[in-house]
C-alpha cells in the first residue's frame, strides 16, 4: 500500500466526522436509531450516499441543503478520507462518513430511520446482478430502513445498470418518480443532478451519457 494511502487509512478513524466499523458481530452494536438525537443533534432528514467514493456528492448536497443530514458509505477508507477531510475543511456540520460494508447497513440504522438514498456511479457489476446496488437483494435490505415514500436515486453512466434498474422497478411494481435518459440534455439546471464527481468528469470527457432514476419501494 503506498504511504499516502497507508497514512489516510490510519488517520480515518481519528477524524471527528467519520465512523469505521469492523465488529459486525459485536456484543456492543452500533447505536442504530440515534443518528438524529446523538450524532447530528437535530431533527433533519437522514440521507445516505452508498458507495460514495470520495464523497463529492454528499459534500455537494450537504452544501446545498444545510438543514438535511448526509452520510456517505463506502468500504474504501482511502477515498472516504478525501470526502471527510473536504467536509471538515468546508466546515460542513451536516455530513458524516462511515467505513463499512453496505451489506450490513441494517446494523447501523433503525427501522424507518432513512429518508432518502443516493447511489452515484456505482460499479455496474455487469456479470453479477445480485451485487448491483439496485438489485432485489439490496432493495430488500433498504426497505425496512426507509421511511414510507422515501426515494432511491441512481445516477449512472452505465446503460446496462440503467436498463437493469428499470426492469427491477417494473418487475417489482415499484413507483418510478423520475426517468432521465440524458441528464445534461434534459436537466442542465437541476442543482442536485449538476453535482459532478471525479469519475463523472472522466465519463463526460469520453462523451458518455449520464442517466438518472428516482423511485420508491412503496
Amino acid at each position: 500500500m503506498p504511504k499516502i494511502k497507508e497514512q489516510r487509512m490510519e488517520d480515518l478513524p481519528k477524524l471527528p466526522n467519520t465512523f469505521e466499523w469492523t465488529e459486525y458481530n459485536s456484543r456492543n452494536p452500533f447505536p442504530a436509531g440515534t443518528w438524529n438525537s446523538e450524532i447530528f443533534k437535530n431533527d433533519g432528514p437522514i440521507i445516505l450516499e452508498l458507495a460514495c467514493g470520495k464523497g463529492e456528492y454528499s459534500t455537494g448536497l450537504a452544501s446545498l441543503y444545510p438543514e438535511r443530514n448526509y452520510i456517505g458509505f463506502d468500504i474504501k477508507g482511502n477515498r472516504l478520507w478525501v470526502g471527510a477531510k473536504r467536509a471538515l475543511d468546508e466546515k460542513l456540520q451536516n455530513v458524516r462518513y462511515f467505513r463499512a460494508y453496505i451489506d450490513h447497513l441494517d446494523q447501523f440504522f433503525a427501522e424507518g430511520e432513512i429518508d432518502k438514498i443516493w447511489i452515484i456511479f456505482p460499479d455496474p457489476q455487469l456479470k453479477k446482478d445480485r451485487k448491483k446496488l439496485t438489485s432485489p437483494k439490496f432493495l430488500d435490505l433498504y426497505r425496512p430502513l426507509l421511511k414510507k415514500g422515501a426515494t432511491i436515486n441512481l445516477k449512472t453512466d452505465s446503460p446496462e445498470l440503467y436498463e437493469f434498474t428499470l426492469e427491477v422497478i417494473e418487475d417489482l411494481d415499484l413507483t418510478l418518480h423520475r426517468n432521465v435518459s440524458d441528464v445534461y440534455k434534459q436537466c442542465p439546471e437541476d442543482p442536485e443532478l449538476s453535482i459532478r464527481t471525479y469519475y463523472e468528469g472522466m465519463h463526460l470527457k469520453k462523451a458518455r451519457t449520464i442517466r438518472f432514476l428516482s423511485f420508491s419501494l412503496d
